[in-house]
């Protein structure tokens, strides 16, 4: 097979239609529970839009804290999808396992039964929305990753092929049903684990220019 050559007229136009949009990029973290009495997640997600890098990606940051609860969730999540047709959203939770950010590949429907803050769990404990039993995400997560982890310094990313089947993984696939080619998920470590507050937002930062860059990609081949 000959190799693909990219017109570049249809890749400028591509990052002006970026550009042209104000493109909105959801990015949630979690509140609190359990011992997480400060979620890191959270912690890290907010101190996004101080890193001022909005204009260099062409995008505008939605910043949401999520409390720990299905029912939040199912109320909120599509509400944002609705209200901000975002070109991307970000999920991301803490994981007292991880150790570097980690990039979830999928998500399950069925399976929660570990109560929320509330204590309470989903009818059946199941996703109401969604028809498949697992989705993955179609963003190229090993190319995103790589990326990630070629940067000089900072944190580094690796992948996960289990998001937990908690609020994290329920979440995912509230977002995956929307649009399995604009949705990822991030865990990160607990703070100082080893990772401050501000290290862990550069690392999301990083994750969603390279998620930014897949979705350019994609489309100007798509225009092709």
């Amino acid at each position: 097979m000959g190799d693909i050559s990219v017109d570049s007229a249809a890749v400028g136009k591509m990052q002006n239609n970026v550009d042209a949009r104000d493109s909105k990029v959801v990015v949630t973290g979690f509140g609190p529970f359990k011992h997480h009495t400060v979620n890191a997640s959270w912690e890290a997600v907010k101190l996004l839009p101080s890193l001022n890098v909005e204009d260099s990606l062409g995008v505008k940051f939605v910043i949401e804290e999520i409390p720990v609860s299905y029912e939040a969730v199912t109320e909120r999540v599509p509400q944002l999808w609705k209200t901000h047709n975002p070109v991307l959203v970000v999920h991301v939770g803490v994981s007292s396992i991880a150790k570097e950010i980690t990039l979830e590949t999928k998500a399950y429907k069925s399976g929660y039964w570990k109560p929320d803050v509330d204590g309470k769990v989903p009818e059946s404990g199941c996703c109401s929305c969604g028809k498949d039993e697992c989705i993955s995400s179609t963003l190229d997560v090993d190319n995103i990753c790589s990326e990630v982890n070629s940067c000089e310094g900072g944190s580094l990313a690796c992948l996960s092929s289990d998001a937990g089947r908690y609020l994290c993984e329920f979440i995912y696939y509230t977002s995956l049903s929307f649009d399995k080619d604009r949705t990822i998920f991030i865990h990160v470590p607990e703070l100082y684990k080893p990772y401050t507050a501000m290290e862990l937002a550069e690392g999301i930062s990083r994750i969603i220019k390279s998620m930014i860059g897949c979705v350019n990609r994609k489309k100007c081949l798509e225009a092709l």
